[in-house]
């Protein structure tokens, strides 16, 4: 049970941060508010959206249904991998990486699956509030995800010369996201960072094991 305290409390940690966050910024400031955390470089953006990670959208209700019973799915499959992984004493560093991914769907299942009947409708003029006497604004599993760290670090436009943008203005880095967005692009960096150490260890391993095998 011990090989399992570090990735759980990681776990753990991850979605605490990430609903508080998300509870804080949805019960205290309306669509499209800006707070400034260092002046114009990093921003409290709140915005939500109806898709994937990073703002993307998948369309409709019936898309919005499908994207969270696949991600539901997704979430059982990657932890089924994690408990295989922790018992076959796979590389600490993957484990967390992992517990890490794992971690960031939880964070955006819980907004789709529960915001939707606890919260009341965020907008541009009004705060959300928490269990509405007329319930929430959609149905279970249509809730939308909470997206706030906005980092617009500069701006400008592309030489004539560029193709296809050319002559077009742009702004780097423009996506609005939340932790367990980040917890995921994080997980996976260094998994392919640190990928042939990680496999490496498990590549050793099974040859010793074969080799074991030989021997006995």
């Amino acid at each position: 049970m011990k090989a399992y305290s570090r990735p759980l409390l990681l776990i753990f940690a991850v979605l605490l941060i990430d609903q508080v966050s998300k509870f804080w910024v949805k019960l205290n400031m309306t669509i499209g508010e800006d707070i400034p955390v260092l002046g114009k470089k990093f921003l409290i953006h709140f915005i939500e959206n109806n898709g994937m990670a990073w703002g993307m959208e998948f369309g409709g209700d019936y898309g919005k249904l499908l994207l969270t019973l696949f991600r539901i799915a997704a979430i059982c499959g990657i932890g089924y991998g994690l408990h295989h992984m922790i018992k076959n004493d796979y590389h600490k560093g993957f484990i967390l990486n992992v517990a890490l991914i794992m971690a960031g769907a939880i964070g955006n299942i819980i907004d789709s699956v529960f915001y939707g009947r606890i919260f009341s409708e965020s907008n541009f003029y009004e705060k959300a509030t928490l269990f509405p006497e007329g319930g929430g604004y959609a149905a279970w599993f249509h809730g939308k995800v909470v997206d706030m760290l906005y980092f617009p670090l500069f701006e400008g436009t592309f030489p004539t010369w560029f193709p296809v943008w050319g002559g077009e203005n742009f702004l780097f880095f423009s996506p609005v996201f939340n932790i367990a967005d980040s917890a995921i692009s994080i997980g996976v960096f260094l998994i392919l960072i640190f990928q042939k150490k990680y496999f490496k260890e498990e590549d050793s391993k099974e040859a010793d094991k074969k080799l074991e095998s030989v021997e006995n």
